[in-house]
């Protein structure tokens, strides 16, 4: 089981960044894969989520609208486009992946495999 994080950086606020997630094929498969971010001092929260069969696509209310995930089997890339970054998405964003159920798909304890994150800094 691999993921791989990347595509974090420094940005000012409204500007976007595009997260890549690299997954091993097995990790891939998984039920669905998601990505949650930590702000210093702060819980791991969930941001964004999709299914592996229909693609279907689950967001946090403080991202819908502003972020967007997708993937692509051919690669086995999971991504997270953001634009009108605030400072208040500062944090390490993680990739996951999860074969658990999709009514708790929001829930970070269901997920079971993790990247080593990557940090978005966005400045005001």
């Amino acid at each position: 089981v691999q993921l791989q994080a990347s595509g974090g950086g420094l940005v000012q606020a409204g500007g976007s960044l595009r997260l890549s997630c690299a997954a091993s094929t097995r990790t891939f498969s998984s039920t669905a894969m998601g990505w949650f971010r930590q702000a210093p001092g702060k819980e791991r929260e969930f941001v964004a989520a999709i299914r592996r069969s229909g693609g279907y696509k689950y967001y946090s209310d403080s991202v819908k609208g502003r972020f967007t995930i997708s993937k692509d089997a051919a690669t086995n890339t999971v991504y997270l486009q953001m634009i009108s970054l605030k400072p208040d998405d500062t944090a390490v964003y993680y990739c996951a992946s999860t074969n658990g159920f999709l009514s708790t798909i929001r829930d970070v304890r269901q997920y079971n495999y993790w990247g080593q994150g990557t940090q978005v800094t966005v400045s005001s």
